[in-house]
Formats: structure tokens, C-alpha cells, sequence
């Protein structure tokens, strides 16, 4: 179940940051988003919110938590499964 998750996450990305030529296949599930990873900034970190918040009804409520929960494909599916309503 979370592997289909994580697959959700990572189209959820693309489409939700307007990637281009990209496929869910091209992404790290255990590699960083921000930084050396994918090169994610705060805006991006935004949009996320917004469209997990939308497509799984999971809420981010602070920077804290955003830190854990955007690290990775992974812990976003993570905290998905976790979460979700």
C-alpha cells in the first residue's frame, strides 16, 4: 500500500510543481526534495501543502512539521498514510 502511495506522491509533485518532462519513475522515493535533491524551495513547499491538503485532505500545521514531513517522497507518503481524513 504505501509503495502505491509513494507513487501518488511523487505524480502528485510533478504535477502539482508543473515539472516538465519528468515521470514519478524519475524521482528518489528516499532521495532529499529540497537542496541537492530535487531543488524544491519554499514556494514549492507551499504548493505541496496545498495540494496534499486537497488530494488526501492531510493538513502541515507548522514549519516544524513541514521540515519532517517534506524530506523525501517517503516520509510525505509517511505522513499521508498517517494522516489522512
Amino acid at each position: 500500500m504505501i509503495d502505491a502511495l509513494i507513487d501518488q506522491v511523487k505524480q502528485l509533485i510533478i504535477d502539482s510543481l508543473r515539472i516538465e518532462g519528468m515521470s514519478p519513475e524519475e524521482i528518489d522515493t528516499d532521495g532529499p526534495l529540497f537542496g541537492e535533491g530535487l531543488g524544491l524551495d519554499s514556494i514549492d513547499a507551499l504548493q505541496l501543502v496545498v495540494a496534499m491538503e486537497k488530494d488526501f485532505g492531510v493538513v502541515v500545521p507548522d514549519a516544524a512539521t513541514g521540515t519532517r514531513v517534506f524530506r523525501s517522497a517517503r516520509s510525505m507518503a509517511e505522513y499521508i498514510a498517517e494522516n489522512r481524513t
